[in-house]
């Protein structure tokens, strides 16, 4: 895998974890704005997620990078975007995606003694074009 440097998100944990990990899925964005991208086409998807702890938990780990690939490669791997109830209200951008790893990986990170947060999600979806999405810090609470 191609080594990539991503925009560094400001915190003071003494813990940051990255995780790397691809994706295929398929989506369609319905609206005239959206030109080509109004027919259903398919990507594959980099993601990069930041995470951020004070606290280790027993096994000495921020959060097991497993478990944080699991909640998104599970969950989007080989779909259509806009088939998810998450999308159901809102077009499947990549914006969009980006906030919504946020939100899984958050939920899951909420759920550990140690409390780690996730500082920011990066989806890139293609070679040329990423986003970054980093939540507001009330996101957390």
């Amino acid at each position: 895998m191609m080594q990539q440097f991503y925009p560094a998100v400001p915190h003071t944990y003494r813990f940051e974890l990255n995780k790397d990990f691809n994706f295929s899925a398929a989506h369609f964005i319905p609206s005239k704005e959206a030109g080509k991208c109004q027919v259903m086409h398919g990507h594959t998807y980099f993601v990069n997620v930041t995470v951020g702890g004070n606290e280790l938990d027993p096994s000495g780990f921020l959060i097991d990078f497993k478990l944080l690939k699991e909640a998104v490669h599970k969950r989007y791997d080989h779909s259509v975007l806009n088939d998810h109830p998450e999308f159901k209200n809102d077009f499947p951008t990549t914006e969009r995606l980006a906030e919504q790893i946020w939100t899984s990986i958050q939920s899951l990170l909420t759920t550990r003694n140690n409390k780690p947060v996730c500082l920011q999600v990066i989806v890139r979806e293609t070679p040329t074009s990423y986003v970054v999405y980093r939540p507001n810090r009330e996101d957390f609470q």
